[in-house]
């Protein structure tokens, strides 16, 4: 790991660029300004999009539950680049294979340091040793075996099987104490499975919602964005390009709505309707932000978030070490104290994104990119 210069940005779709900085903007500040703004302004609107910054109870959807599934998407469609790129320079496939694993291995340690922090060493049952960057490892390793391995047509078989299995293990095996079918908080079988199988601290305290059986269908994500990704390196026009990732995301979106009928809709278990349902929004959003970044040309308003998009990883793991809100209270209080004491935290965390670009802005300045 090290800090490297990215490649040549005329090689570079600058839409994959933005929309990951959007992504990485909600993740680092940008939803809790908004959640923030709930019962601030009196419009009814402005309180729902505060809703959605939030994840539900159990069952249903928010535009929360889309922030990590779009991330492992975009994800997928960057390895493709990656990958072609570097056996186009004559990288072998076992060279490939050792650089993912290696990556992986990396990214969980860094999972277990940024969820953990102070980490218990010498206790090593309160150590929740997965997460969010070890799940990104591990869908990446998986894709890019599949990727280097299986076809287009073969990798979404590969989707559809695991998702297909993932359903019928949830309803067919059954848990003790609870059988077969049981998708409660406390009778599932992810949970079941974690408590018996995964060591340390589970987060949801019966089970872990990054733990052993959801990794399974949440790489499916990362697979069906290596088709986005496969999608934009083709030789098609830009229009069919569009075309086809909006095509992709309604038929995911509605085998999602459907499957979800039976299967609910559930982020906590990830389950087929879930990925589906995130997988075929996050098409679409990609399919938004090339038609009007790469294909009608607006590109100036997407520098913001290409400065985000271009060091996700240094602002994830900065904004779990660095306390921006302290800083920007620190520094904006003098200015904020005489407005009304409602709007002081809203404008404290606005601060805090302000600072939070500004340092990545610098990182960008001085072509410094983090990577792994």
């Amino acid at each position: 790991m090290g800090s490297k210069v990215a490649e040549n940005r005329s090689e570079r779709i600058l839409s994959i660029d933005a929309l990951r900085g959007f992504d990485m903007l909600l993740i680092s500040g940008g939803a809790t300004f908004l959640v923030l703004m709930e019962n601030k302004t009196g419009l009814e609107w402005v309180d729902w999009i505060a809703l959605q910054m939030t994840h539900p109870a159990w069952n249903g959807f928010t535009f929360y539950d889309f922030i990590f599934p779009l991330f492992l998407f975009i994800a997928g469609i960057s390895l493709t680049f990656s990958l072609n790129k570097r056996r186009k320079i004559g990288s072998t496939k076992n060279a490939l294979y050792k650089k993912a694993f290696w990556r992986m291995i990396i990214l969980i340690v860094l999972g277990i340091f940024y969820k953990n922090a102070p980490v218990p060493f010498f206790e090593p049952s309160e150590i929740r040793f997965v997460s969010v960057l070890g799940r990104i490892g591990i869908a990446v390793m998986a894709t890019t075996i599949l990727y280097l391995n299986f076809s287009q047509r073969g990798r979404l078989f590969w989707v559809a099987g695991i998702l297909l299995v993932y359903y019928a293990a949830l309803y067919l095996i059954p848990v003790p104490g609870y059988g077969a079918g049981d998708l409660s908080f406390e009778g599932n079988l992810v949970g079941w499975i974690d408590r018996n199988f995964l060591p340390g601290r589970l987060l949801q305290g019966t089970y872990d919602e990054l733990g052993i059986l959801t990794q399974f269908p949440a790489l499916c994500i990362t697979l069906l964005g290596s088709y986005a990704g496969d999608i934009l390196r083709s030789g098609a026009q830009k229009i069919q390009k569009f075309q086809s990732l909006i095509m992709a995301g309604i038929i995911c979106m509605i085998i999602g709505l459907l499957w979800g009928l039976h299967f609910p809709v559930n982020k906590h278990l990830w389950t087929s309707s879930f990925i589906l349902l995130t997988s075929g929004m996050a098409f679409l959003f990609m399919a938004a932000f090339y038609w009007l970044i790469d294909i009608k040309n607006y590109r100036r308003w997407a520098f913001f978030f290409q400065v985000i998009g271009l060091n996700s990883l240094t602002i994830y793991l900065a904004y779990r070490f660095i306390d921006f809100g302290t800083t920007s209270r620190l520094l904006f209080s003098g200015l904020i104290n005489p407005l009304p004491a409602l709007w002081h935290e809203v404008f404290i965390a606005f601060g805090a994104m302000i600072l939070v670009w500004l340092f990545l802005y610098f990182l960008y300045r001085n072509r410094l990119f983090l990577k792994i």
